[in-house]
């Protein structure tokens, strides 16, 4: 897993013990920062883990009447781990707040404004240099939200060190996939890339293994036995694997499952596959 540099949380509340790290704002009226960079996160978990990163860039807090009342400890608490100071809480008004998500979205009356996390593939291979366990997932043209954010919650969840996305057809990571996520996004580093064929030859020039999961795949991951450095490579929900991405896979498995049944969700195969993965 990609460890995110927190400071030490002790510390932290210590140094901001007796004194507030944010401005509470009553004003009802507020628009979203006219800046392409700036997004929303909403609901509790993916807000609060947001605040308790420091490698996050906060704007305002937004906070339904309700929500202040009852989560205003939390938010402080999780401002002090991630060593947030002067970020700006606004009380806004649950109907305003539904205007400025998509419809039906379960906010829980808690959204933050954030830029979006970047990394690199450099920063990654850095960090599992010394790691002969390292796992990292390539999404090969995902575009589902709800998909990937299941993803990112079950590679957190199975250490995996970071997600490789393609960056023209793969939605940013925020909102539906941060609430997807509930708070995993903050634990494992998303990277966009422009090439996912040229990316698996660097990683593979990094001593990384590149297994290709597909339903046509001789071998079960179970048969595979996968050890060492792996990069689980999963295709689109509805296409799978594209041909150029298959080809340069080392391994091809599949999760053996019901002849009754085609396929399995991406991210449920997702999460059966690094499962496997860690009790090798």
């Amino acid at each position: 897993m990609f460890l995110m540099v927190k400071p030490n949380s002790t510390q932290n509340k210590s140094k901001h013990r007796g004194r507030k790290n944010y401005t509470l704002n009553n004003k009802r009226h507020w628009n979203l920062t006219t800046n392409k960079a700036t997004n929303l996160l909403y609901g509790k978990h993916a807000v609060l883990s947001a605040l308790a990163n420091p490698r996050r860039k906060i704007g305002c807090l937004l906070l339904t009447p309700d929500t202040q009342k009852s989560l205003l400890g939390e938010v402080e608490e999780a401002l002090c781990i991630g060593g947030h100071d002067n970020i700006k809480i606004l009380t806004i008004d649950r109907r305003k707040l539904d205007k400025n998500l998509p419809t039906g979205t379960v906010h829980q009356g808690i959204a933050l404004e954030t830029q979006t996390l970047n990394f690199n593939l450099e920063e990654i291979l850095v960090q599992t240099s010394g790691n002969d366990e390292a796992t990292i997932v390539i999404l090969d043209q995902a575009t589902d939200t709800n998909n990937i954010g299941s993803i990112v919650r079950s590679a957190a969840a199975f250490n995996v060190d970071a997600i490789i996305i393609q960056d023209r057809k793969s939605p940013i990571a925020h909102g539906t996939i941060a609430k997807a996520a509930s708070g995993a996004l903050e634990h494992v580093a998303i990277v966009r890339t422009t090439n996912l064929v040229r990316t698996m030859d660097k990683l593979k020039a990094a001593n990384y293994w590149c297994v290709g999961l597909d339903g046509n795949a001789d071998k079960t991951l179970v048969e595979a036995k996968l050890t060492g450095r792996i990069v689980m490579v999963l295709g689109s929900e509805g296409v799978g694997l594209r041909r150029l991405i298959r080809e340069n896979c080392d391994l091809l498995v599949r999760v053996p499952i019901n002849w009754k049944i085609d396929s399995l969700n991406l991210s449920n195969a997702a999460a059966i596959a690094l499962y496997e993965r860690t009790r090798n």
